[in-house]
């Protein structure tokens, strides 16, 4: 066989690629910046694709393949790397996506996180919602900040994942890391164990269904601080989306429920820097109490508005951050416009700034 999968996770590491892939009829395929890299060498055959899975995958997640078409699971290489693994068949052939996960936890600073964050990760009880499109850094974001709680606060942490992606030690706070599927059935059921457990903060991998906004909008509620991620970019569509979750004979009682307990949305996507790497740009609202009165009466079209005037409390639009980036020359006016709330007004944007914009 032409590859071994050793090396081609030594290779991920080496080039700070941010996934591989694993699919037949293709060379090995790196993500590098955005950008997609095959590596130099044969296509990949069936043979082989199934000989890579099979060096990786445990005989569980090879009968989930088989049964339900693919599987997904954390791993660790050596001490070098972890990675999240999603394996999937395709054509009747076995494709892999592997997807680095830092083996160092990154600063808040670093990351780029407006100072304000840290103040509301002392907040006792309330949700604080992550949300972006895949592959946006939410995970990162999270581990990031349930490190800074965890070498700053004393209490129980609880992350409830699918699967485990940072591993956290016990610091000042102890940390239990459940994976959905192996320690536990459901996100849902996980939130309501998690209530017996003397947990100070829960942390909520991904909010899918009615049942797990439901729970983690309850544990918000009684007492604790809540940590979820959605698929939503923007504290509007959030909002919008969880409260679309539910019947028409609930959506009041859920907006009156995610008024009180909101405390903030941090929205945020990834861009390519100029130089080398990746950057991402944020929008963060913090719920004051014209926020929740906008939740509570369905006025989330004027949530907008209220987080433009509201920097004194470190609010941000995305499309202000993605200006002030675009400013620093950290990014360009292609990725600007292209990762914009209002593509059409931030391109009159730049243009008044005198940057050269393509017109579609």
């Amino acid at each position: 066989m032409s590859y071994e999968m050793n090396d081609l996770l030594n290779l991920v590491v080496e080039e700070e690629a941010s996934d591989i892939h694993l699919q037949v009829g293709q060379a090995p395929t790196l993500r590098i910046s955005g950008s997609m890299v095959p590596v130099e060498g044969e296509k990949l055959k069936p043979a082989d694709t199934e000989q890579l899975m099979q060096a990786i995958t445990n005989d569980h997640h090879q009968q989930q393949v088989k049964m339900q078409g693919g599987t997904d699971f954390g791993f660790a290489y050596q001490d070098k790397a972890r990675f999240r693994v999603s394996v999937l068949k395709a054509k009747g052939n076995y494709g892999l996506v592997l997807r680095q996960i830092p083996n160092k936890m990154f600063g808040l600073r670093e990351i780029g996180l407006p100072e304000k964050v840290k103040e509301l990760l002392f907040r006792p009880r309330g949700l604080f919602l992550v949300t972006g499109p895949t592959g946006s850094g939410k995970s990162t974001t999270l581990a990031s900040m349930v490190n800074y709680i965890n070498e700053n606060r004393d209490g129980h942490i609880i992350t409830i994942e699918d699967p485990i992606e940072y591993y956290h030690e016990h610091k000042k706070s102890i940390v239990t890391q459940r994976e959905v599927g192996t320690d536990v059935p459901t996100f849902a059921e996980a939130i309501k164990r998690a209530l017996r457990q003397d947990p100070d903060v829960i942390l909520v991998g991904e909010m899918r269904d009615l049942e797990t906004i439901e729970a983690a909008v309850t544990a918000a509620e009684t007492g604790h601080l809540v940590f979820g991620t959605l698929h939503t970019t923007g504290a509007a569509r959030t909002v919008d989306r969880i409260v679309d979750a539910f019947p028409a004979n609930m959506k009041d009682q859920i907006r009156t429920q995610l008024a009180s307990s909101i405390i903030a949305v941090l929205s945020q996507v990834l861009c390519r820097r100029v130089t080398k790497g990746r950057v991402a740009g944020f929008e963060l609202m913090v719920a004051t109490n014209s926020i929740q009165a906008l939740i509570r009466d369905n006025k989330t079209y004027r949530i907008q508005s209220d987080i433009q005037t509201g920097a004194n409390l470190g609010m941000i639009t995305l499309d202000a951050h993605l200006l002030s980036l675009f400013n620093r020359n950290v990014i360009s006016a292609e990725q600007t416009i292209e990762h914009a709330q209002n593509m059409n007004e931030m391109r009159e944007k730049l243009s008044a700034l005198g940057a050269e914009v393509k017109s579609r």
